[in-house]
């Protein structure tokens, strides 16, 4: 018992695995204790403060296929831009939660996941092949 590979234990690490990558923090970083966990974390700051809490080299402005070489960031960037962004960050972070809940009962499926992540995709090219166009909302 405890020791099984599972699928639910599959999700529950890519869960904590999106939200590493996308806050560049780890879960054994100093400032997480036994009151505070990266999943904790992510979730007090959702959605007002993502920008906060985004690692800043992910959303740095590109110009011309070109990193720019100052360090502008999602604030920078057009407000139409910036808004989109930051919706599919949030997104992103939302599945993060979602796969990292405590109890494996409460996490999403794999197959969920995959389908949530295509939505934002779409969202972010501004495509939607199956809903004629529309951005479809995520469900977490």
């Amino acid at each position: 018992m405890g020791n099984e590979v599972t699928t639910s234990g599959d999700v529950y690490s890519y869960g904590i695995l999106l939200l590493e990558m996308f806050t560049g923090k780890k879960p054994t970083d100093n400032m997480f204790n036994d009151s505070l966990n990266l999943h904790n974390f992510v979730k007090m700051v959702l959605p007002e403060e993502v920008v906060s809490i985004v690692d800043p080299t992910l959303v740095q402005q590109r110009e011309k296929g070109k990193a720019s070489s100052n360090t502008n960031n999602i604030q920078n960037q057009s407000s139409a831009d910036t808004r989109k962004i930051q919706e599919c960050l949030i997104s992103i972070l939302n599945i993060g939660i979602a796969c990292s809940q405590e109890l494996p009962g409460d996490r999403l499926t794999i197959n969920r996941v995959v389908t949530q992540l295509h939505v934002i995709k779409n969202n972010l090219l501004g495509t939607d092949g199956l809903h004629g166009g529309r951005r479809a909302k995520i469900a977490v």
